[in-house]
């Protein structure tokens, strides 16, 4: 293997670093956001309220209950489909870091 196959070999490397760094940073967050989304259905379940507030830009905005479960719903069932692409874009990486990591053995 050349030196120049080497070098292109191991900045491919960092890229797929840097890909699997951002995407583990956006499935941090998704999860994180889910897991606020459940807490904040279990405490409106448990309040036993007909209204909430919910944040819209600067403001707090009274709305009903239902329609506030119903938005954090949709938003729960968004952000789950975005983390499947995530683990999904996660494997890629991996896969392609792997054959790299194979070329880079054979080439010893």
């Amino acid at each position: 293997m050349s030196s120049k196959q080497l070098e292109d070999m191991l900045t491919q490397a960092q890229i797929y670093q840097q890909q699997m760094q951002g995407v583990m940073a956006q499935k941090t967050a998704l999860m994180l956001e889910l897991n606020e989304i459940k807490k904040a259905l279990e405490e409106m379940e448990k309040s036993g309220e007909k209204t909430v507030f919910k944040i819209a830009g600067p403001i707090l905005i009274r709305t009903g209950m239902e329609s506030a479960a119903k938005e954090l719903r949709e938003k729960e069932e968004f952000d789950g489909v975005r983390l499947k692409s995530a683990e999904k874009q996660e494997e890629r990486i991996k896969e392609k870091i792997e054959e790299l990591r194979e070329k880079l053995m054979a080439g010893k």
